[in-house]
């Protein structure tokens, strides 16, 4: 029962936590503006997305991760960077939830990026963590085929973080349209913004355990599980068998996993969504009309991607004394 309290007054909290982030919106809209570093530290873009670009090549699951991160981030405390701040004990954000599974990979190219902005003559000390990872966020879209953009910068990385709210403040794999929408908005996103930005999972995996119960009959089963073309099922149950390792994954657009694309969309409209909550942005009547129109119309993915992409960007940006621009990405000064 004590349990269960807590667990509600957490959830409060949270939910709290969250519109107040949303509120600071507009005023973080003031602050940022493209080009911010032009005169402070102008190769700071040229040379993060460099070290972005080399790590991608690398490794290709720094591009999902780096988009995962940054939505992670700006999710949780607004986009500050705390995702990235690192505690001896484990009790960071990076070790709760959902967060417990972002790519090392796209962590390290982050940290590498920062390392070769803060060498730059005179850049030490200018470029926030925050910024660094909304500029390789931009980078790894336009590096996988997906548009080119400016992005609004002028961001400074959090002092703390907060553990114990993650799993509560960020959308889980068996949503339906009616919990994104009420998580987005709280965020000042629309359902528009929100199916654009599910769009970034036209290169971005999942673990089994995230949709195991769409694939497998348990005795427990899911309170909404939207329909799934059944060729499409006989192959996740291959690359997920019953009896799948912790890090078995599947790619979440199975037709072009590498590029970004609209492809994702088109998959939806065959019942080829992996998760529940990307199925249903087709299966509910309300949000079908957009990912038809996503689907059919790259340049409309496009457009509104990068919008949302704007949007997502100015969430609890933290200004004066709520901030700092760290030296390091995982600890503060």
């Amino acid at each position: 029962m004590a349990g269960g309290r807590s667990e509600k007054l957490l959830w409060r909290a949270a939910v709290v936590a969250v519109v107040a982030l949303a509120g600071m919106v507009d005023g973080a809209s003031a602050r940022l503006r493209e080009k911010y570093y032009g005169s402070s530290c102008p190769s700071a873009e040229s040379t993060v997305r460099s070290v972005i670009s080399q790590h991608v090549q690398q490794s290709f699951a720094v591009a999902p991760g780096t988009l995962r991160l940054f939505f992670h981030d700006c999710f949780v405390r607004g986009c500050d960077a705390s995702v990235m701040l690192m505690a001896s004990n484990g009790d960071d954000e990076s070790h709760s939830g959902a967060d417990a599974t972002l790519s090392p990979d796209a962590v390290e190219a982050i940290n590498k990026a920062k390392a070769a902005v803060e060498a730059l003559p005179g850049c030490a000390g200018k470029v926030s963590c925050a910024d660094i990872l909304a500029m390789a966020a931009r980078d790894v879209v336009s590096l996988t085929g997906g548009p080119s953009y400016g992005v609004e910068l002028g961001r400074l990385d959090g002092k703390t973080f907060n553990r114990a709210i993650v799993k509560h403040v960020l959308p889980g794999p068996g949503f339906d349209l009616n919990q994104l929408n009420t998580l987005f908005a709280s965020n000042g996103l629309t359902q528009f913004d929100l199916i654009a930005l599910s769009g970034a999972h036209t290169i971005g995996v999942t673990h089994c355990d995230k949709f195991v119960r769409r694939i497998y009959t348990f005795k427990q089963r899911l309170k909404y599980n939207p329909p799934m073309n059944l060729d499409f099922l006989r192959s996740l149950r291959k690359v997920c068998p019953m009896n799948y390792t912790p890090t078995s994954f599947a790619m979440l657009d199975v037709s072009t996993p590498k590029t970004f694309d609209n492809t994702y969309f088109d998959n939806l409209r065959y019942n080829k969504g992996v998760l529940a909550s990307d199925q249903v942005l087709f299966t509910d009547r309300r949000s079908r009309p957009t990912v038809e129109r996503f689907a059919a119309n790259a340049t409309a993915f496009n457009e509104a991607f990068v919008a949302a992409m704007a949007k997502l960007g100015r969430i609890g940006v933290k200004t004066g004394s709520d901030g700092e621009v760290r030296k390091v990405c995982t600890a503060v000064n």
